[in-house]
């Protein structure tokens, strides 16, 4: 999956939590949140805020996708409340392989 299908898709997607979201289209996604939080910055404090806001539930909806991927629960999300630890425990998380065969979120995704 190259950059702009990434893009589309999780916007596209951005209120489904179920099924599965490949490496790539997280990381795509992510990388596009970083570059279009950083330019929003450039701009004004309250345009960041707006893409901010925008980009919530989509990237929400990735991550728990990505969990649902390597066959771990969307609410393991939460543990980014813990600071520090739950960020790198999700990090770690996020760049596992996908699990190869079908698990309760769908089969692998192409």
């Amino acid at each position: 999956m190259n950059f702009t299908e990434a893009v589309k898709t999780c916007l596209r997607k951005y209120v489904e939590f179920g099924g599965r979201a490949p490496r790539s289209e997280f990381w795509w996604f992510a990388l596009f949140q970083f570059i279009l939080s950083l330019l929003a910055q450039f701009i004004d404090e309250r345009v960041y805020v707006v893409v901010a806001l925008a980009l919530l539930l989509p990237s929400i909806a990735v991550g728990a996708r990505r969990l649902h991927d390597i066959g771990r629960n969307g609410w393991y999300l939460l543990i980014n409340f813990i600071p520090v630890i739950g960020t790198l425990v999700l990090i770690y998380f996020w760049v596992q392989p996908s699990q190869p065969e079908s698990n309760p979120w769908g089969p692998p995704p192409l």
